[in-house]
């Protein structure tokens, strides 16, 4: 994890401008930082915040390679596979960098074939000054954010967090039009002498569940076709090895739910096999008597991690609020609920540790059918789809909300379940098998499990529970800590001017209404562009509010809440 930052063809004075806003994701970086002004590329800007995970002597960006000097790199990312591609390649390293790779491929195989080769997350921008040319993409699930600032004359900006460009657009007033990267898509542009640029192509590599285009991981001929709990173990347990590499400490987030809990066993498990010169760190969050504190605590003593366990309060609560929604930039509602917990529990990390790189369980819930309204689903094909929409946006929410909490405290997060070979493997199952079965969400990942002795029985099979709620005590949900929070805030005739002020996603309670005033305070006008709808659950009648805890048939454990 890492911040990157650049601008092309702001003519003028803009140096302090560009030095102001690039400071404002340094919390992405805080290893090392580097603002470059090139003379080859006029009125042109290249920053980048370093957060060294690999190969910290050689890894300082914009990257620049002797043999290509003409190419410079700006990355955030892992490449998973960036040893493979240099095998199959004969590419020359010069640095222990993953991301180097990335300039070879460019170099030999064309803009065309750059983002399609990579097993990894990733968000760059890649400068040929010989060529004039920009190539710009983004992983295809967007787990590494991007943001991109266009105007009519060619300026162009891009950043990891939009905090980094909204200042720009309120200092050189333009047509701007600033938004999140599409994830999967690369963009090239023509670089002109003055510095500004003209999109030349715009071009989908990946969707949601296709199948990779580089060599896998595990080969696909070690899968058995008549065993698919046995490949899914495989496949999991795989794209947790592959995301292993890293020269600082690891840890993982552990709620004690059945994502979390097997990435923090699969983690433990193969952790281990590395004879790392440390203990394992798991790290649970909860208020008291939380069911997510009891449940990780029996997780972590099975699998042997040194286990933290954060307490916090209604006033923790408060403090925080308005500063989680300055960070994860959407005032979508169920984003930012998810977000407190996330958030102290970052902080925690950040604070009180030395564990840099974090394993957590984002992405089952969207790729295996996890939230509870998957049981009104009227069909299997309509509840794939739902699948594919969900990881289609998951950039926009819990995606979202993954990446912003734990960036805001420089902490590097991995998402196993979002692994492209392990997400095609899983989406190309019969997708009857993939639903909700006898009442039970995620059965088909439980079942694959069920043999494995990895888990106790109790946690494989635990209802899902919401992280902005299984975090809370059963005397007093984060919801009612939320609406006793915001009504100091809020008063009913602001309510009732919301429709007025705003027509996009109106706040329909106060709680949203307030969400969206902090929003407006740090990114005004953006909202549309940022968060294009509310989260909400699907094929469910007569709802308001995205929280499960309004959907009838919920049960949860303890009757708690969920989306």
């Amino acid at each position: 994890m890492c911040g990157i930052w650049a601008l092309f063809g702001l003519e003028g004075d803009t140096l302090a401008c560009a030095c102001e806003n690039f400071t404002k994701i340094t919390h992405r970086g805080p290893d090392a930082f580097n603002i470059e002004y090139d003379q080859r590329i006029k009125n042109g800007y290249i920053g980048f915040h370093r957060l060294s995970i690999v190969d910290g002597l050689c890894g300082m960006q914009p990257m620049k390679l002797y043999t290509y000097p003409q190419v410079f790199l700006l990355c955030n990312g892992e490449i998973y596979n960036y040893k493979q591609l240099e095998k199959e390649n004969d590419y020359k390293n010069k640095t222990n960098c993953d991301v180097e790779v990335i300039i070879h491929l460019y170099v030999n195989d064309g803009a065309e074939n750059v983002a399609r080769s990579l097993d990894g997350v990733f968000a760059f921008c890649l400068v040929d000054i010989k060529k004039k040319r920009i190539l710009i993409a983004r992983d295809p699930y967007g787990v590494r954010p991007l943001f991109i600032l266009k105007d009519g004359k060619g300026r162009l900006g891009i950043c990891s967090e939009s905090k980094g460009l909204v200042g720009i657009t309120e200092k050189f007033p333009s047509d701007w039009v600033l938004k999140p990267f599409s994830p999967g898509f690369y963009e090239e542009y023509e670089l002109s002498e003055e510095g500004t640029t003209k999109l030349l192509r715009r071009v989908q590599f990946h969707k949601p569940g296709d199948k990779p285009s580089f060599s896998t991981f595990i080969p696909w001929n070690d899968l058995d076709s008549n065993d698919i709990s046995g490949n899914i173990r495989k496949l999991l347990t795989g794209a947790v090895q592959k995301r292993l590499m890293s020269e600082r400490r690891i840890g993982c987030f552990l709620s004690g739910g059945l994502d979390s809990s097997l990435i923090a066993a699969l983690f433990a498990s193969e952790a281990k096999k590395l004879n790392l010169p440390y203990k394992l760190q798991s790290f649970a969050i909860g208020m008291g008597d939380s069911p997510d504190i009891r449940a990780a605590k029996q997780v972590a003593e099975l699998i042997g991690t040194e286990h933290h366990e954060i307490i916090f309060t209604e006033e923790d609560v408060e403090e925080v609020l308005d500063k989680v929604i300055y960070q994860i930039e959407t005032f979508d509602i169920t984003t930012i609920r998810a977000s407190i917990g996330m958030y102290l529990l970052s902080r925690y990390v950040k604070t009180q540790t030395d564990s840099t790189v974090i394993f957590s369980g984002e992405g089952a819930d969207e790729l295996a059918q996890g939230y509870i309204y998957f049981k009104k689903a009227p069909n299997a094909e309509e509840a794939h789809n739902e699948s594919i929409r969900l990881l289609k946006d998951i950039y926009l929410y819990d995606g979202l909300r993954a990446d912003r909490t734990t960036s805001a405290f420089s902490l590097e997060l991995r998402v196993p379940f979002l692994d492209l070979q392990f997400t095609n493997y899983y989406l190309s199952l019969n997708s009857s098998t993939r639903q909700p079965q006898d009442g039970i969400e995620k059965h088909l990942l439980r079942s694959a499990f069920m043999e494995s002795n990895l888990l106790p029985n109790n946690i494989l099979w635990r209802h899902k529970e919401a992280f902005s709620d299984g975090v809370t005590s059963t005397k007093k949900s984060l919801f009612q800590i939320i609406q006793s929070i915001v009504d100091k805030h809020v008063n009913d005739n602001e309510l009732l001017e919301a429709k007025n002020l705003y027509p996009h996603c109106t706040p329909n309670t106060k709680e949203a209404l307030y969400y969206r005033k902090i929003f407006e305070k740090h990114f005004p006008n953006h909202g549309e562009s940022f968060t294009p709808y509310f989260w909400m659950p699907k094929w469910i009648e007569g709802i308001s509010d995205p929280s499960a805890r309004f959907i009838s048939y919920y049960a949860a454990e303890e009757n708690k809440n969920e989306k």
